[in-house]
């Protein structure tokens, strides 16, 4: 939303694969999500945003049930970390939309003219063992090798040299892929995950490869109890 009462949706995301109730894995557009329920869940986030003056990027969080019926969760006030899968398949710089918001420019665009291309998933590298319930590790990195390519984005806080400590989020960067669909998206993810070089600390990435593999996720049925019992690394 901007300062001159313009409120736009840019589409949803899934968020269902999680450990510990935080986001591993993200994409967009949701599978199983239809154009009609794609519809009623943004005109409900703008509805929101218009009734609280809303100024800036934010995300609308709902809880959704086999029936297809959604149900409001929160609201984020702010930028999120998997916002790079909408960019990608919007072709829209959000940080990019969120400055000139704040610099009391209008939205360039209006609802009918966001196109939603392709699909884009995300994996969230953390420097954790998951072998282990999730033990956070800590060390100096002695590898930082990400791949690159068509349909490649990576997004790193990190380099070779980087010293990982325990005092704050593990997560050390952010791979993404694109696809003309789904299932080719993530099958660039299973390739980029098999090439991804980081040494010198415990990663998830084996784990997320075998997810990225598993039958129910490749059917686009993962719920946020897929780790937790449904799922075996």
């Amino acid at each position: 939303g901007d300062a001159h009462g313009n409120v736009i949706h840019l589409g949803e995301r899934d968020c269902s694969v999680q450990r510990r109730n935080q986001k591993i894995i993200e994409e967009a557009p949701a599978p199983g999500v239809s154009e009609d329920l794609r519809n009623r869940m943004g005109t409900a986030a703008v509805a929101l945003a218009r009734a609280v003056n809303y100024t800036n990027a934010g995300t609308v969080e709902y809880l959704l049930d086999r029936d297809g019926n959604f149900y409001f969760l929160e609201m984020n006030t702010r930028i999120q970390v998997e916002h790079g899968v909408t960019e990608m398949v919007t072709g829209l710089d959000i940080v990019a939309l969120q400055l000139q918001i704040a610099a009391g420019d209008a939205l360039p665009f209006a609802q009918g003219d966001i196109k939603v291309r392709g699909h884009a998933v995300e994996c969230r590298i953390n420097a954790e063992d998951p072998t282990n319930d999730y033990l956070p590790s800590a060390g100096r990195i002695t590898a930082f090798a990400p791949p690159s390519g068509h349909g490649i984005r990576n997004d790193a806080g990190v380099y070779e040299g980087f010293e990982v400590s325990t005092y704050y989020d593990p997560m050390l960067a952010k791979l993404l892929t694109w696809g003309r669909d789904r299932a080719k998206a993530i099958a660039i993810m299973r390739a980029s995950l098999g090439r991804y070089r980081l040494g010198g600390v415990k990663t998830n990435i084996p784990l997320l490869q075998a997810i990225a593999s598993h039958p129910g996720f490749q059917a686009g049925e993962a719920t946020p109890e897929f780790l937790q019992g449904q799922f075996t690394p």
